[in-house]
């Protein structure tokens, strides 16, 4: 195939959207502008007609600004797929709009004299320290993918929960916040478009001239070391231009979300194969989708227009990924991405049993130990009646945080991919929407209806993925970039009741966090069920797993219908992810973390790493859920948004421990 028909496919889907985006720009510019208004107007406009100053000075920015910010985030997002060696890495990857967020979370809280110098200097300061991070992490490892990865969506989600927690307590003084966070391109002058312009044409140029290098290191790290290249000097220099691509488009329009993991897999969709190709069409792509999203929210009626930009581009782009989602390629060989190197156990089944004793102290922690106004206290003949108010939210945390696990670990096993986690299903945010169509159509939900309406919305998006992954073979990858397209337009829910002050949303924060508050005995039985089924289910799953991580091709020659136990083992990760969000909300770490752990202490084989990640996961969620009511009694703290904030350390720090 020549470079040109390769180049010409992205081209029509570009010009499609370029002539749409024209379209709504001139009908939104015009019916703004006075009736025979001339054209030098939009840059010379009269100070005596309202129209023209609003044009000149609020939607012509605005339309620049677009451009700009989709085609900065739509760029970085492929460098990061380039450099990560994994389809679904995009800006959020590196923690950098997380890290902003929470430093100006925390200026806003506690600082506010610092953010007279400046947001952006707040901003920046947040995405520096999160990319330092990041990168410290990593130097150990030389830049390995898989460790940058990690690192850097432990840290997005570490400061995303630190962000939460705030939130929680701090609601009413941080709407503002959640508006920049949003994704908001409103301008009041040319001042964006004069910060954004220059900064992205520098970082753009620094691209173009990293295009051959990240070439090279598609053929290997040692090939590329015997050509005189080092890897790990264009990752780094890669990683940040792609972070300063992140940076500037965050600190001038908010969090733009979903166009920097759509833009460059709708590229690649399209045709583009060539690292310069790919820069090119990802950047144009995601100027058009963020712009003509932008350009969409303006034709609504004005009491519309509160809906974000960043969020509404989830919904315009997601149905153009999963038309064209077929025609991707897998980024790198099967199996390539799960390269650890940690040590193998000698005695597997001594270390599971020694992880499963620890239940025992566990769980009698957490039902015989507790806080009151008189300090700690062990329960006694007179206190024992508490037992009935803790067990069920103690067996429903560990049985939540071990379906989560196990999910994860079937994930990256059956995709080979350290990112996959039960939140890229996009089940876990179908059983959200279900269960907030419920609490804002219901005028007083029932538990038992938040449950049914979570379980038709979990098995209502599992259909659908079903369906749309069809003529795609059902492949691992494309999975998960349909569950992350569908899980768009929960985020697009939430940052639409976050925005507009919704004052329902306060009963959904704490069940969307991750809560046990309300988990019934029976609810909790039933989950243990489930789990010790899905435990069960080890026995027969393990050996298809083992084959199934040698790639494809060899799984096949194995005999091993490789097909038929995608969608089985799909299934069964969406039933625990379906299962565990229902019970006590989408927990947010537990489904990443579980797996990792149980990697770093050394399990490797398939039946002794998913039982180890299960375990795992349901320790670390069921001290979370004491210790968030403990801690600061009489409040709580939701569990899964403990768990990120101590389990994430403490995982980076085995992370950078590790040889």
């Amino acid at each position: 195939m020549t470079m040109a028909r390769i180049s010409a496919k992205p081209s029509v889907l570009t010009l499609g959207l370029l002539a749409l985006c024209m379209v709504m720009a001139s009908r939104n510019i015009l019916a703004e502008l006075p009736d025979g208004a001339p054209l030098w107007a939009l840059m010379s406009p009269s100070s005596d007609h309202v129209g023209e100053m609003l044009v000149h000075y609020t939607l012509l920015p605005r339309l620049v600004v677009g451009i700009l910010a989709g085609a900065g985030v739509g760029l970085a997002g492929a460098i990061l797929q380039l450099v990560l060696r994994n389809p679904l890495a995009e800006p959020a990857t590196l923690g950098v709009a997380a890290g902003s967020n929470l430093a100006l979370t925390i200026a806003t809280l506690y600082m506010p004299s610092a953010l007279s110098a400046g947001v952006e200097w707040v901003a920046f300061a947040g995405a520096a320290l999160a990319l330092g991070a990041i990168m410290a992490l990593s130097v150990r490892s030389r830049m390995s993918p898989v460790t940058v990865t990690l690192a850097g969506m432990i840290v997005s989600l570490y400061c995303g929960a630190a962000s939460a927690v705030l939130a929680l307590f701090h609601h009413d003084l941080l709407v503002g916040l959640f508006i920049w966070g949003a994704g908001y391109l409103d301008q009041q002058d040319w001042h964006g478009a004069a910060y954004l312009a220059p900064r992205l044409l520098a970082l753009a140029g620094v691209a173009a001239l990293l295009s051959r290098p990240l070439t090279m290191l598609t053929l290997g790290d040692d090939n590329a070391r015997g050509l005189g290249l080092s890897p790990e000097t264009v990752r780094i220099i890669a990683l940040l231009v792609a972070a300063g691509l992140s940076s500037v488009v965050t600190v001038t329009v908010g969090v733009i979300a979903f166009v920097g993991l759509a833009a460059p897999a709708l590229a690649q969709a399209c045709g583009a194969r060539l690292t310069g190709d790919r820069f090119v069409w990802s950047a144009a792509i995601g100027a058009l989708l963020l712009t003509t999203a932008d350009q969409m929210v303006l034709s609504l009626p004005i009491t519309y227009r509160l809906f974000p930009t960043g969020a509404v581009t989830a919904l315009f782009g997601a149905p153009l990924l999963f038309i064209l989602i077929g025609r991707l390629r897998p980024p790198a060989a099967p199996g390539q991405l799960l390269a650890t190197r940690t040590s193998r156990l000698r005695h597997p089944m001594i270390a599971l049993c020694l992880l499963t004793a620890m239940l025992g102290p566990v769980f009698w922690l957490a039902l015989w130990v507790g806080a009151s106004q008189d300090g700690w206290t062990v329960l006694d003949s007179a206190t024992l009646d508490l037992l009935q108010w803790r067990w069920p939210r103690a067996l429903g945390a560990f049985c939540g945080g071990a379906m989560l696990a196990l999910a994860g670990a079937i994930l990256q096993r059956m995709t080979c991919n350290p990112a996959a986690s039960p939140e890229a299903l996009g089940v876990s945010s179908g059983a959200m929407l279900g269960a907030l169509f419920l609490l804002l159509t219901v005028a007083e939900p029932t538990r038992t209806g938040q449950i049914i309406a979570g379980s038709v919305g979990a098995f209502g998006v599992l259909i659908l993925m079903f369906a749309l992954s069809r003529k795609a073979g059902y492949s691992g990858d494309r999975l998960l970039l349909i569950g992350v397209a569908l899980s768009s337009v929960t985020s697009f829910v939430m940052a639409t009741l976050m925005s507009a002050q919704d004052p329902r949303l306060g009963q959904a924060l704490a069940w969307l966090s991750g809560s046990t508050y309300a988990v019934r005995s029976q609810e909790a039985l039933i989950s243990a069920f489930l789990l010790a089924a899905a435990l069960m289910s080890i026995l027969a799953i393990r050996r298809w797993l083992d084959q199934m991580a040698l790639g494809e091709v060899a799984a096949k020659a194995t005999g091993a219908p490789v097909n038929i136990l995608r969608i089985s083992l799909f299934a069964l990760s969406s039933l625990l992810t379906a299962g565990a969000a229902i019970l006590v909300g989408p927990l947010s770490f537990a489904g990443l973390m579980g797996p990792h752990l149980a990697r770093l202490c050394g399990f490797r084989r398939a039946g002794g790493h998913l039982a180890a990640s299960a375990i795992i996961g349901g320790l670390i969620l069921l001290l979370a859920d004491w210790i968030g009511r403990t801690v600061i009694f009489p409040f709580q703290i939701p569990a899964g948004l403990l768990a990120t904030l101590v389990g994430g350390p403490l995982l980076l720090l085995l992370m950078g421990r590790k040889p």
